[in-house]
């Protein structure tokens, strides 16, 4: 029987649609736990506000707008399982909304719902130990046991860092949790320095979740950010042909230079930087689509300029016109400015109309 008390484990990963038992599982789980969370959360708030400690307000916030993510995102994945008629396209999105961005309040905007949910266990095990008030473990024994948990989730959240000192932060914790362990054994009172320890234990933990959060948004931006230079950088040839195409085929074509994404240097790692880096891949984006609609958009005129005369002509051949030597004279001009190199687009355009004029239909009398 899973616990309540701890968020579910997710199923699945980005981009995976999971299973619909292991979907089922999770979504029942999730329920549970989002019953029970706010069960504790409220009796928190209520043991806060009668002992009037500093700086709780401001984490009860936090606790229940992590808790309020993660239920309006739990409604959204009920939605899309639409009482298990979800098919695979349907459980990919679902896996998208567990493991995907939370996005909307800043508190939340980089979380996934994982993300969230280990948060909010994290931020209510703080607050308990603040607040002496733990609806889980009310002994020093089980309180030891349940900074070990903390300690062992804290290491999973460092891993997910790679950072050095993040690693050294959750074993320095660890030491003070042995060597609590030994006072205690002695008959020593640790329960002032165990409070302090649970109350490290849980920021700590919380740091460390948004940190992996903070760094797999950064992978994630980065390695857009890669794709796009990628697809910027192979559009440039196909670019370069389009342009010297129009240069040899049209007459007075568009003066515009092809943008070189190269010139903006590698995709960086450090956060802000990235975000500027981005910003200058949209405007070379942005910049390539201009050059583009200039140099496809005369070539694509005479196109239609050539079928237009071969309607006008097929109209011809409708009405009686096409026997005219008027009208052949005029079709001669409109296919002679189109087919020349390079094509005057004004003039084929003047002999296009005139072209029109000559084959409408002749009133009655004059057929």
């Amino acid at each position: 029987m899973s616990r309540t008390d701890r968020a579910p484990a997710p199923p699945g990963a980005l981009g995976v649609a999971a299973e619909p038992d292991a979907l089922l599982a999770y979504l029942s789980d999730l329920q549970a736990w989002l019953d029970v969370r706010r069960a504790d959360l409220d009796r928190l708030d209520a043991a806060a506000r009668q002992s009037g400690a500093d700086g709780v307000t401001a984490d009860v916030v936090l606790a229940l707008t992590l808790w309020q993510a993660a239920r309006t995102r739990a409604d959204e994945l009920v939605t899309v399982w639409d009482s298990g008629r979800a098919d695979a396209v349907a459980r990919e999105r679902m896996s998208q909304l567990i493991w995907g961005r939370l996005g909307g309040d800043p508190a939340t905007s980089l979380l996934s719902l994982v993300d969230a949910a280990r948060l909010c266990d994290a931020q209510a095990d703080q607050l308990a130990a603040r607040l002496s008030f733990d609806p889980h473990a009310a002994d020093v024994t089980a309180r030891f046991r349940a900074v070990a948990a903390g300690i062992v989730r804290a290491e999973d959240a460092a891993r997910a860092t790679a950072a050095t000192e993040d690693d050294d932060a959750v074993a320095r914790l660890r030491d003070r949790l042995g060597r609590l362990k030994s006072d205690a054994a002695r008959g020593a009172d640790v329960a002032g320095p165990l409070g302090a320890l649970e109350d490290d234990i849980a920021r700590t933990e919380r740091d460390l979740i948004v940190a992996a959060a903070r760094n797999r948004s950064l992978v994630k931006d980065r390695e857009r950010a890669v794709a796009l230079r990628t697809t910027l950088a192979d559009r440039m040839p196909v670019l370069a042909r389009v342009a010297e195409r129009c240069r040899r085929e049209i007459a007075d074509p568009p003066r515009l230079a092809i943008p070189d994404v190269s010139r903006l240097g590698d995709v960086p790692d450090d956060r802000d930087r990235l975000a500027t880096y981005v910003q200058r891949l949209g405007a070379v984006e942005r910049a390539m689509e201009r050059v583009e609609d200039a140099y496809t958009a005369p070539l694509r005129e005479r196109a239609e300029l050539r079928y237009r005369v071969k309607n006008l002509m097929t109209k011809a051949q409708g009405n009686g016109r096409a026997a005219s030597s008027t009208v052949k004279a005029g079709e001669d001009e409109a296919r002679e400015a189109l087919d020349s190199a390079p094509c005057d687009l004004a003039l084929a355009r003047h002999f296009t109309e005139q072209l029109e004029t000559l084959v409408r239909d002749l009133p009655e009398g004059h057929r």
